[in-house]
């Protein structure tokens, strides 16, 4: 599948190291990467459908200082779509009210037709960009039937019962961001880790540096993170995704089925 990671802060620091880190495990996940840095009025978003440890264009900006308060990183394991540039994560897209939102996702949905009405209105062809798609339309319906903005806390609670239904029968490991909150959810054991030191919030599919105070993201939660603290924490769903024969057979089909460019085969 894929790997993902964020930093959280109250300030901005350097995330150099980190990314780093994060990226050395691309020969896993061969199938493209992504950051984003989220600074406001300032927003960065590259990503490539190329192993991270080939791509130059990732050398070059990692070749310079990464400083941000907010940064979300990503490499994929294709196993819905195919290996192009829109199927890269993070994905960004505007509600009606022009808030801006950026989502990665480690997972994959298996069983949720309510996703499919959005196959011709994304830009790829992945299920995780039809998530995004899909809260969006949420969230317009919300502020329209309120008649106005929704606030933070509103959104967190909405958005909390979006990913519980969603999270059924489904493997959902989600990092979103709306321009105020940063929501984490995992519903998969051993699947997402976080830190918690004097530079902010770490949180990663797998620890990436030797401090042995990494801890397992609690599972069936959603959790929302301004300045590297939680803020809200929402009751525990019962919709844990274990990976079953099944499962497997279908994403080793899916892996077999696609080609992967030259350039990730080295």
């Amino acid at each position: 599948m894929c790997e993902i990671f964020c930093f959280n802060s109250n300030k901005p620091k350097q995330v150099n190291e980190c990314l780093e880190c994060f990226y050395n495990h691309s020969d896993e996940h061969p199938d493209g990467w992504g950051l984003a840095n989220m600074e406001q009025n300032n927003t960065m978003v590259e990503k490539e459908p190329v192993k991270a440890s080939c791509s130059q264009h990732l050398k070059d900006i990692l070749s310079n200082p990464v400083i941000g308060k907010i940064v979300f990183a990503h490499i994929r394991l294709a196993t819905v779509g195919e290996i192009i540039s829109p199927n890269c994560h993070p994905f960004t897209e505007a509600d009606d009210n022009n808030r801006s939102w950026m989502l990665i996702h480690n997972g994959t949905i298996f069983d949720y037709p309510e996703l499919d009405k959005y196959k011709n209105k994304e830009k790829g062809d992945t299920d995780s960009e039809r998530i995004l798609l899909y809260i969006i339309d949420k969230v317009n319906e919300f502020e329209k039937e309120k008649n106005g903005l929704s606030t933070i806390k509103e959104r967190f609670y909405l958005l909390n019962e979006i990913v519980k239904d969603l999270s059924k029968n489904n493997k959902l490991n989600l990092m979103i961001y709306d321009g105020d909150l940063t929501y984490i959810h995992s519903n998969m054991k051993d699947s997402l880790y976080y830190l918690k030191n004097d530079d902010g919030f770490l949180v990663a599919s797998t620890p990436i540096s030797e401090d042995d105070n990494w801890k397992p993201v609690e599972l069936n939660k959603l959790f929302g993170l301004i300045d590297g603290n939680i803020i809200f924490e929402s009751k525990e769903h019962e919709n844990e995704f274990i990976l079953t024969a099944e499962h497997e057979k279908n994403i080793e089909l899916f892996l077999k089925s696609i080609k992967r460019d030259e350039i990730n085969e080295q």
